[in-house]
């Protein structure tokens, strides 16, 4: 089941105060990301974000659950009504997470 483009905007909007929100789609999902870094999935009409101490210092509480078979357990967010909560648990969590790595040159 994939996700509904409305359902992925919201997700986006309602993170958008923790920084530049893009989502990429990835294998009929998204990956969803922050200033660049990527904290989280949306897969089947769920947010999956990445566990980290700081998430957890913000929500706790959360379930967890792999957003597909083999995956790392995330965090499942289903309270994303409150614009503030979200962003402040997305900068929160993108806080703790490393810079992304420098794409490298491809050789012609």
């Amino acid at each position: 089941m994939a996700c509904h483009e409305d359902y992925v905007q919201y997700i986006a909007e309602q993170c958008s105060g923790a920084g530049e929100i893009t989502v990429r789609k990835m294998f009929g999902e998204y990956g969803i990301y922050c200033d660049g870094k990527i904290f989280g999935l949306i897969c089947d009409d769920q947010f999956f974000v990445k566990i980290t101490a700081a998430g957890t210092a913000q929500m706790p509480g959360l379930e967890t659950a792999s957003p597909y078979k083999g995956a790392k357990p995330h965090f499942v967010v289903t309270d994303i009504d409150d614009r503030e909560a979200v962003s402040a648990f997305v900068a929160a969590t993108c806080g703790e997470l490393p810079a992304p790595k420098p794409k490298k040159k491809q050789r012609k």
